[in-house]
């Protein structure tokens, strides 16, 4: 894996072809179990070099250990370009692999991922999704005081349950 992370963190994508070319494995994950993908999302990778590993086969639906999927980690390294593509794919925007049941749009309002948010809203995902604490997205975005993510959700400021939270 450690090839792997030496051309990502460099966005090589020359080099990443070549190394694709000579058999690399796009399968492999870390220590932690994130793909090749989620690594080159870790390290910011462009547009193009997404594309590459993703048309040669890199796993869009994989998720690491702790069910963080490529989903999650666009997300939060604010990848409109491969959420977009996800969709495209037909994930399930409203899943989650994860124990706690994050979900995307919970993601999206702790970031504060305004365009992110706007594009799951825009296919209907469900605003009243719970995780295993009962907490909601509004209940995220509340807490980490993202107002510009509330503005777009089912939000009453003048809820007696939200006078302690962002206003």
């Amino acid at each position: 894996m450690n090839k792997w992370l030496e051309l990502l963190k460099n966005n090589d994508y020359l080099g990443i072809k070549k190394y694709i070319k000579s058999g690399a494995d796009l399968q492999n994950t870390n220590e932690t179990g994130e793909s090749v993908l989620a690594c080159a999302l870790r390290a910011r990778c462009d547009e193009e070099l997404l594309t590459l590993l993703i048309e040669s086969g890199a796993d869009v639906f994989d998720f690491d250990d702790e069910g963080v999927s490529i989903l999650d980690m666009a997300i939060t390294y604010d990848n409109l370009f491969v959420v977009n593509y996800l969709i495209e794919q037909g994930i399930d925007i409203n899943a989650t692999n994860r124990r706690s049941g994050f979900t995307a749009l919970m993601a999206a309002a702790c970031y504060g991922r305004v365009e992110i948010a706007q594009v799951l809203l825009s296919y209907g995902v469900d605003q009243t999704a719970q995780d295993s604490k009962g907490f909601t997205a509004v209940d995220f975005a509340r807490k980490m005081n993202k107002k510009s993510v509330l503005a777009l959700l089912d939000y009453d400021e003048n809820s007696p349950q939200n006078t302690g939270y962002a206003r």
